[in-house]
């Protein structure tokens, strides 16, 4: 099988595709914001300004599958696909009751699983994952340096960030930090350089820093919501093998003509700058 692939189909149909278990599975599931998807984004209005009028993108959603999405059955999968935890891992309270005259142990090899998701839905998340072995979590918080919300500007404070969660079973996952104390606040970079194709499209860059921390190279990455492809190519670029699932034919076809060719090139490493 290639290295690299995305599949146009619901991750539900996974075993037609025979693809490997992941060390972990990254993915930015539908947030069911409906008809009010851009809010107050001035891509409601006509070039970005209410004086013009509402653009063609008011109240609409922004994918019809959106409120199709099924998180218990998204958790489900992520619950069987996930490599399995190896019985040497270490757990958060043998952490919490280590001495220092303990000896260094083994490198961590146990999965986990990257979630984007509204800041209202973090708890959820958590919950759910519970029912699904998850038992463990990381908030995480992505830091911007500009709001979508411009439209509320001078009525209120505005966001600039978006969350998610680590989710893990019972082992602490494989960690990379290179020495580094990495804290759950990453700041989000621009993206100009990969084509946007999709309205909620995540920065390569971001995608590389997460999958290098939790992953080795040609580890097993799996995205059940690809959308644009963006994580595909961030996992080709760190010499990973990636498999995902698009449902939308639109997306996949615009992520096979634009984002999949990229996959097939390399980049230096974001910790080291030696070659992957």
């Amino acid at each position: 099988m290639e290295r690299i692939k995305m599949f146009n189909d619901n991750f539900q149909n996974f075993k037609v595709y025979q693809i490997p278990h992941a060390q972990l599975i990254i993915a930015d599931p539908p947030y069911n914001l409906g008809k009010n998807a851009y809010a107050s984004n001035p891509a409601w209005y006509k070039d970005g300004d209410n004086k013009n009028g509402e653009s063609e993108l008011a109240g609409k959603e922004f994918f019809d599958t959106d409120k199709d999405f099924r998180p218990a059955e998204f958790m489900h999968f992520c619950s069987q696909m996930l490599v399995k935890e190896p019985k040497n891992g270490v757990t958060d309270e043998e952490i919490e009751s280590e001495t220092d005259e303990k000896k260094p142990r083994q490198k961590s090899k146990a999965p986990c699983m990257i979630i984007f998701c509204a800041f209202e839905q973090l708890q959820y998340y958590i919950e759910l994952g519970q029912r699904y072995g998850f038992m463990h979590y990381i908030p995480l918080v992505f830091r911007k340096n500009f709001s979508a919300q411009v439209l509320k500007a001078n009525m209120k404070i505005v966001g600039c960030c978006e969350y998610g969660l680590v989710l893990y079973k019972d082992k602490l996952p494989k960690f990379n930090n290179h020495g580094n104390m990495i804290m759950n606040c990453f700041d989000w970079p621009r993206d100009t350089d990969t084509p946007k194709i999709h309205p909620t499209q995540k920065p390569v860059r971001l995608l590389e820093r997460l999958i290098e921390i939790f992953t080795d190279p040609n580890d097993v990455i799996i995205d059940p919501t690809a959308g644009s492809g963006s994580s595909l190519l961030a996992a080709a670029h760190l010499g990973r093998k990636a498999y995902g699932f698009e449902i939308k034919k639109d997306f996949f076809k615009a992520a096979q003509e634009k984002i999949m060719p990229l996959t097939r090139l390399r980049q230096t490493s974001i910790f080291d700058n030696s070659e992957v």
